[in-house]
């Protein structure tokens, strides 16, 4: 039976426990450079403990970000300080990921605490953002451009550089985001995509760019890294994308290369009723795991080490994915090791007396 301090191995990659660090946006950078507060943030949770740590969302073009402060990945530019974060987390035990992005039409919006509202052009913001169809998220939300075909192939290109670029960088795990309502997941749900094309209707052409992204990445991507798709397992609302769904698309994104599905939920519209409460979303977890047979990551109010060793022994998930617990306590893998007793499967090599 595995538990959260047992090694996880998936292709060529060893982590060295279950838990990873959910990838949180920062809203840190200037014209999507990483910088020292990454550089910090990021190695720090390395030092903690964590199996897997995993980068903010990258946008994969300029007109992908949700804020002008996002992290990037469509320069080349960028690559030479990703690197040395990399090199970083290696050193200190940990596989560094990267998830890469796309905001569609929730781009172009100020950092939460600058209340979050849409930008314009005037205020750092930018023109046009694109979606499936042209429909707002929000009445307060400009209506965005629908991709042409022409558009797709380009967000399709968008996401081939920045997997290039990444391993350049020496990341060892990508994560493409087809969740949280943005552009990828504006495709899959029929609550946003109203396309009449080959794009849109049905389940087969709603998941199209989706597995078009990950078979074009996945050419680039070595047989040895693996890779990851976050999606939101449910919309929530009737008439949505939901639990079945995602089922059959996961089988699907299995065959094309996929190793992990880390299974979050909602996000697509505003005003949603979400029946928030600890470990709410492990369900997800579990049931594509075992339905379509790909390992998952669990994720969403996981708190505990009792919470999270206890979904790994059970089976719901092959990895826990910690987001606000790990800003609060970056070391809190190894206050979870001393306490569920796993001292022993501890691989971290220098002094822990300060336990």
């Amino acid at each position: 039976m595995a538990h959260l301090f047992e090694p996880f191995k998936l292709r060529e990659v060893t982590f060295r426990n279950r838990i990873a660090m959910s990838p949180m946006c920062q809203y840190s950078s200037t014209n999507g450079f990483a910088n020292d507060w990454h550089l910090v943030h990021l190695a720090s949770r390395a030092v903690g403990g964590a199996g897997l740590i995993i980068t903010e969302a990258a946008a994969v073009e300029p007109r992908g970000r949700i804020t002008p402060q996002d992290l990037g990945i469509w320069s080349d530019d960028h690559i030479e300080y990703l690197a040395k974060i990399v090199g970083l987390i290696h050193n200190f035990g940990a596989v560094a990921g990267i998830q890469l992005a796309h905001a569609g039409r929730k781009a172009s919006t100020a950092k939460p605490s600058r209340g979050g509202k849409v930008l314009d052009e005037s205020q750092e913001g930018w023109r046009p953002i694109v979606s499936s169809s042209a429909i707002a998220f929000s009445k307060d939300s400009p209506i965005p451009e629908a991709l042409s075909l022409a558009g797709i192939q380009q967000v399709i290109q968008a996401f081939v550089e920045a997997t290039q670029r990444s391993l350049q960088a020496g990341f060892k795990v990508i994560e493409i985001h087809a969740a949280h309502g943005y552009l990828l997941h504006q495709f899959l749900s029929p609550l946003v995509n109203q396309r009449q094309d080959n794009y849109g209707g049905s389940f087969e052409n709603r998941t199209r760019l989706l597995r078009e992204v990950v078979t074009a990445v996945r050419e680039v991507w070595p047989q040895t890294h693996p890779l990851f798709v976050r999606i939101s397992a449910t919309d929530w609302i009737d008439k949505g994308w939901d639990i079945e769904q995602s089922v059959i698309l996961s089988r699907e994104l299995k065959s094309l290369g996929v190793d992990l599905i880390d299974c979050s939920s909602g996000a697509i519209i505003p005003g949603i009723n979400i029946p928030v409460k600890p470990g709410y979303q492990t369900q997800f977890a579990q049931r594509i795991r075992q339905d379509s047979d790909i390992a998952t990551g669990a994720v969403g109010l996981i708190t505990s080490p009792e919470q999270a060793d206890k979904i790994i022994r059970n089976g719901v998930a092959d990895i826990v994915l910690l987001g606000r617990e790990l800003l609060r306590n970056p070391y809190w893998p190894h206050v979870a090791a001393k306490q569920l007793g796993y001292e022993k499967h501890w691989p971290v090599q220098y002094d822990r007396a300060w336990l």
